[in-house]
C-alpha cells in the first residue's frame, strides 16, 4: 500500500469544512450538515443533547448534531470556548494558556454537555480539562510509562508479546483525556492519520508468529471509513493474522460516528472484537447505549477497559453501577486498569 494511495483516500485538512460553536468566541459560523457528507442512520438525541443543543448551539438542527463529522469540526478546544461552558479557575486557565506543557484540549459537543449532568459532571471537568498538576512532575513519572518506544521495530508499531501487536494508527482523538498513556504521541500530528503504514504492514507480514493485531491510537475508528476499511483490508489479507481488535473511545465521546454504514463496512472482517474505553457510569447514555448496541448487532464481541482513578471511579458503588450498567448495553466488562505514571498525573493514581 503506497503512500499515494493513502493521501488520495484523505481530504487535505485545509479541504475540510469547519465550523464552530456559538457563544465560544470563534468568528466562523456553524456549517450546516447540508455541507457535509450525509451518512443516514443518525443516533438518536437524549434529552441532556437536546437542551445542551439549545443553550450553546441556537440554530443548529438535530440532525447537524447527529452528523459526526460536524461534532469532530465543531469541538470544544480552546479557552474561549471552554469559558462559555464552565467558570474555570485561575489554576485551569493557567494550564490552558502554558503552551506545550500539556496535552491540548478537545471535547466534541455531545460529550461537553455532560458537563450539565447535575450530578457527575465534575468528573468529566476532573478527567478532561486540564488541570494546574498536569505541571507538576512526580518522581517515577515518565513521557512513556511502558516504554514502549524500546519494544518498536518499525514506527507506528509496538511488539512486545510473542504473539501480538499494537498497530498504532492515527495519533488524533476526538476528545483527550488528561490521564492518556499516550500523551507522548497523540495530538502530535497536524493531519489526522499517520499516512505511511506500510513498514508496520511489512513487519506483520514477516514475522508470522502475529496472530493478534490491536488497532488503537489515537483513535482510530475517528478515520473515514475508506481509510479504516483499507487498513483493515490489508491485515486480513495477512494469512496468519487471525484476530483484529480495535481500540476506542468513540462510542462513549462520539456516538454519532457508529452509522449503519460503519458497522457494515466492519462487519466484513471478523474475527473483530472492540474494545471501549469508559470512565464513569455518567456515560452511559441514551446515545452511547444505541451506539454499542449498532455494533453488537453487528456480531462484533465488546469489552471495556476502564482506568482506575482517584476521585472519580475509586468507589465500589460507582464501579458497580458502571459494570452493571455495561453488561445492560451488551458490553463486557474486562480491563480495569492503574492509571500510569504519566507526567503529572498523580492526581489520578490510587491504590488498589
Amino acid at each position: 500500500m503506497s503512500a499515494n494511495v493513502m493521501k488520495e483516500m484523505i481530504l487535505p485538512e485545509e479541504d475540510v469544512p469547519l465550523g464552530s460553536p456559538a457563544k465560544t468566541g470563534k468568528k466562523t459560523a456553524v456549517l450546516s450538515t447540508s455541507l457535509l457528507p450525509s451518512e443516514g442512520g443518525t443516533i438518536k438525541m437524549g434529552e441532556t443533547s437536546r437542551l445542551f443543543l439549545k443553550t450553546h448551539f441556537p440554530g443548529v438542527t438535530p440532525s447537524d448534531w447527529s452528523n459526526w463529522k460536524w461534532q469532530l469540526h465543531n469541538s470544544f478546544t480552546s479557552l474561549s470556548q471552554l469559558s462559555s461552558l464552565v467558570e474555570l479557575s485561575g489554576s485551569e486557565k493557567q494550564v490552558l494558556l502554558a503552551p506545550g506543557t500539556h496535552l491540548p484540549f478537545r471535547l466534541t459537543p455531545y460529550y461537553a454537555s455532560l458537563l450539565s449532568d447535575p450530578q457527575y459532571g465534575q468528573v468529566i471537568r476532573k478527567a478532561m480539562i486540564p488541570g494546574v498538576h498536569e505541571l507538576d512532575i512526580a518522581p517515577g513519572e515518565k513521557a512513556d510509562p511502558l516504554n514502549e518506544e524500546a519494544s518498536s521495530p518499525v514506527p507506528h508499531l509496538v511488539h512486545r508479546y510473542p504473539d501480538r501487536v499494537l498497530f498504532l494508527a492515527t495519533g488524533f482523538c476526538s476528545a483527550y483525556c488528561r490521564y492518556c498513556t499516550r500523551t507522548h504521541m497523540v495530538a502530535k500530528e497536524k493531519v489526522h492519520f499517520n499516512r505511511n503504514w506500510e513498514p508496520a504492514l511489512q513487519y506483520i507480514r514477516e514475522h508470522t508468529e502475529v496472530r493478534d493485531v490491536l488497532i488503537s491510537g489515537g483513535d482510530p475508528l475517528t478515520m473515514p471509513d475508506p481509510l479504516l476499511k483499507l487498513l483493515l483490508t490489508e491485515l486480513r489479507a495477512i494469512p496468519h493474522v487471525e484476530i483484529l481488535r480495535i481500540g476506542t473511545k468513540v462510542p462513549v465521546v462520539l456516538p454519532q460516528r457508529i452509522t449503519p454504514q460503519l458497522t457494515a463496512m466492519l462487519k466484513q472482517f471478523h474475527p473483530l472484537m472492540i474494545s471501549i474505553h469508559f470512565m464513569h457510569p455518567v456515560e452511559l447514555t441514551p446515545e452511547t447505549s444505541e451506539a454499542c448496541t449498532r455494533l453488537a448487532d453487528a456480531g462484533i464481541p465488546l469489552g471495556s477497559q476502564t482506568v482506575l482513578l482517584k476521585g472519580i471511579n475509586d468507589d465500589v458503588e460507582v464501579m458497580k453501577k458502571l459494570m452493571q450498567g455495561l453488561l445492560k448495553i451488551r458490553v463486557r466488562p474486562y480491563y480495569l486498569y492503574q492509571c500510569d505514571p504519566i507526567p503529572g498525573s498523580a492526581k489520578f493514581r490510587t491504590s488498589v
